[in-house]
């Protein structure tokens, strides 16, 4: 793994401190390979050569060392404070990097002396003309759509100064509805000043402030019998309470950001919220490659340090961070914040109530964002040419993956997916609600679920699949071996994928049926990465109906137990929602609205519901 003529990894390890530093990886040349942060310098630079399943990344980084040095700081928030500042001046290519986007897009309130306009700029053009800059914004739609209201609202012209100086009649843009025409004097400098200070209370995110603003000046305009100004402003007090309906989150008093991180197939996507006084003010996706931090918190953790200390916040510093994985080092991050930009900043990843959904609406655009770069066409026919080639097949038709999904025994559900060249096809995907065998015997479950399903498939018009993979190690692929013997179904190839040692993504052990013998593939194979996205979507699947099933079971017998409800009023609920599914995704108020169902009854059907 490291040549020991170039880098004497053993002498170095001797005589190195256990103190909190950084540390930083040399090529041949002299160039940084990769920075690092350390609470204790010996024991996670030791890691890098001591353990035998690094990840190909990381041995990779290590056969090019041929030099490491080391500085010693007091603290590790002193020491992640240095590792920001050299990745954003070194950007070493192994580390975790954040791009300087020169390309944000900000609105331009220009320096015009009387009719100031309200553009579209970039953040490149920040140096040019006289003005004023709002933002970023994290898109170009984001952008649009302000201004798009603004010039509903206000009537704030947008057209360039030369465009605006060479008019001799209103344009059409004042004929719609959308502009009060300065260019030819229809609206005075101080009447035109008020609506900019509107739009820029706008902009600012003072939308309580400016509605206040303009409820007085609508009561001052009436009060003079300016009936027609006065309806102007209660028209935008009206556009402006709809969007704040839109966008306003109920009883949220801080600034708060939320990151979840969807990892997989040596892919990672971080999705962040934004949140700023009760607005949710944007959202961005952040992607990268597999790194070299082991788990989904420390690459959480190596993204947080360089979001905050290197400049790249979009909507300014939250009181208050909401992350998806815990993280042990959040404290030296938190000093860090405060050493360096005299912040004091919450981080949270156990979160209730609202910021447990803003959390969960975080996961799925970050799982989403996963999934769809995961199903595009290239990386899908890459992958199924790859793992033609490691089963040293030319092609495969069909593979079909199959997993066991319960809670101590109780509502066993299998699963089976089907993927091709094109990607999941989930016309063919399968649920089998199993039946008639001792609670939590995976064996047996699988049994059944592969005797029902090919028992079926083998003479019906689609055929059998070329390739099916049995979540599990040796005892479950003995269990298909059996079943596929019984069935007289011989040209399947079968592939059990077991968890390895470590239980990581990227070790399992795949074993060929038949002779047994083991499939090594490295972890960054595209083929094992297919495998691992086969595998887990045949776990959720599993799950999904197993939950259901458990689900629909308990919730039918909490109603039962609950007292004050018998058989009539049971069926009067359900029938009210229309499922079980239904009345558990109710709140407390909808519970309360179903006839002659008092308030306390409710919350104890809610309260039954929800334990």
């Amino acid at each position: 793994m490291v040549d020991e003529s170039s880098f004497d990894a053993g002498a170095f390890l001797k005589r190195l401190t256990t103190r909190p530093g950084i540390y930083r990886m040399l090529d041949r040349n002299g160039g940084i390979l990769y920075v690092g942060k350390a609470k204790n310098l010996k024991n996670r630079v030791s890691s890098y050569f001591r353990s035998q399943q690094l990840p190909v990344k990381t041995q990779a980084l290590v056969s090019k060392i041929q030099r490491i040095e080391v500085t010693v700081t007091p603290s590790e928030a002193e020491a992640l404070l240095l590792e920001q500042s050299l990745i954003k001046s070194e950007r070493p290519p192994y580390n975790i990097l954040l791009r300087d986007d020169k390309s944000y897009p900000y609105i331009f309130r220009s320096g015009h002396d009387d009719y100031p306009s309200l553009t579209f700029r970039r953040a490149r053009q920040r140096k040019k003309g006289k003005g004023q800059f709002f933002g970023p914004y994290t898109s170009s739609a984001a952008v649009r759509e302000a201004l798009n209201f603004l010039q509903k609202t206000f009537r704030i012209r947008q057209c360039d100064d030369s465009f605006y100086s060479n008019r001799s009649r209103p344009c059409l843009q004042h004929q719609i509805g959308r502009c009060s025409a300065p260019c030819v004097g229809l609206i005075s400098p101080e009447a035109y000043q008020d609506d900019m200070r509107h739009a820029e209370l706008f902009l600012e995110g003072k939308k309580p402030d400016l509605i206040q603003s303009l409820i007085r000046d609508m009561e001052t305009a009436a009060a003079d019998l300016q009936f027609e100004r006065a309806a102007t402003l209660r028209d935008q007090i009206a556009a402006l309470r709809q969007v704040q309906s839109q966008q306003t989150i109920e009883g949220v008093e801080r600034d708060i950001d939320v990151f979840a991180l969807a990892a997989e197939a040596g892919e990672i996507f971080i999705h962040g919220l934004f949140i700023r006084e009760g607005n949710i003010t944007g959202t961005k996706t952040f992607h990268f490659t597999e790194t070299l931090e082991g788990s989904p918190a420390e690459a959480l953790s190596a993204f947080l340090g360089q979001f905050y200390l290197g400049g790249h916040t979009l909507h300014g510093f939250p009181q208050e961070v909401i992350v998806s994985d815990t993280q042990e080092d959040l404290d030296s991050l938190r000093e860090a914040l405060f050493a360096s930009q005299q912040r004091r900043i919450r981080f949270s990843a156990q979160v209730r109530s609202d910021r447990a959904d803003w959390l969960k609406i975080a996961r799925t655009n970050a799982q989403q964002a996963l999934r769809s770069h995961l199903q595009t066409e290239d990386a899908q026919h890459t992958r199924w040419t790859a793992l033609c080639t490691a089963l040293q097949r030319e092609s495969l038709n069909r593979a079909e993956c199959f997993d066991i999904s319960h809670t101590q025994g109780e509502a066993t559900v299998a699963s089976c997916v089907a993927f091709d060249a094109t990607g999941a096809r989930k016309d063919l995907y399968r649920r089998f609600n199993i039946q008639g065998i001792t609670g939590g015997d995976d064996y047996a479950a699988m049994e059944q679920a592969l005797t029902r399903h090919y028992s079926r498939l083998r003479d019906s018009e689609l055929g059998l699949p070329d390739l099916v993979l049995i979540d599990g190690g040796l005892g479950q692929l003995g269990v298909a071996e059996a079943v596929f013997k019984q069935l007289d179904i011989s040209p399947v190839r079968l592939i059990g994928v077991a968890k390895g040692v470590t239980r990581k993504a990227g070790f399992e052990t795949l074993i060929r049926g038949g002779d047994h013998s083991v499939i090594h593939l490295p972890p960054d194979a595209a083929a094992l990465h297919l495998i691992q996205h086969v595998r887990d979507e045949a776990h959720r699947f599993a799950i999904t109906g197993h939950r259901q099933q458990r689900n629909a079971k308990r919730s039918q017998s909490v109603l039962e137990t609950i007292t004050g409800i018998g058989p009539k009023r049971r069926r009067e609920i359900l029938n009210y929602f229309g499922s079980l599914k239904a009345l558990e995704r109710a709140s407390i108020d909808d519970i309360k609205r179903v006839p002659g169902l008092s308030d306390a009854l409710a919350e104890t059907i809610y309260a039954a519901l929800h334990e």
